[in-house]
């Protein structure tokens, strides 16, 4: 009997924290707690969009949504779902469907696991 093999891969997200606190050192505790909560609502919206559209989406649209999602990324410190977001874009730029379907799943599960821990430095940090 053949043996199958069940991958669960996990993400790793990389966090760029020195950014998180410029913007409380530049902006206040209660201005960057507000932008923060703000990026991290579009961030998920984005994130439920590209799924959408991935499925029946023009990929025009789903390549400015990932750039603007990746720009939100970049501006809160989600140094990983930011580069993700690249990886996705070039994979629709060289019409490649299988790795687009991998990477979007990447994606995915690094968008989840960004808003968490993201969540979670915000909560203590207060």
């Amino acid at each position: 009997m053949k043996q199958v093999t069940y991958l669960s891969p996990v993400e790793c997200p990389i966090m760029d924290t020195a950014q998180i606190r410029t913007l409380y050192t530049d902006l206040g505790p209660n201005a960057a707690e507000d932008v923060i909560c703000r990026a991290m609502e579009e961030l998920a919206q984005r994130l439920c969009q590209v799924q959408e559209m991935a499925l029946s989406g023009p990929r025009e649209d789903m390549h400015k949504t990932l750039r603007s999602l990746s720009a939100i990324a970049h501006q809160i410190g989600m140094t990983s779902l930011s580069r993700v977001s690249h990886d996705v874009m070039s994979c629709i730029e060289f019409g490649d469907l299988v790795a687009e379907a991998a990477t979007l799943a990447r994606l995915a599960r690094t968008g989840e696991r960004s808003l968490t821990e993201l969540w979670d430095i915000n909560e203590f940090s207060i």
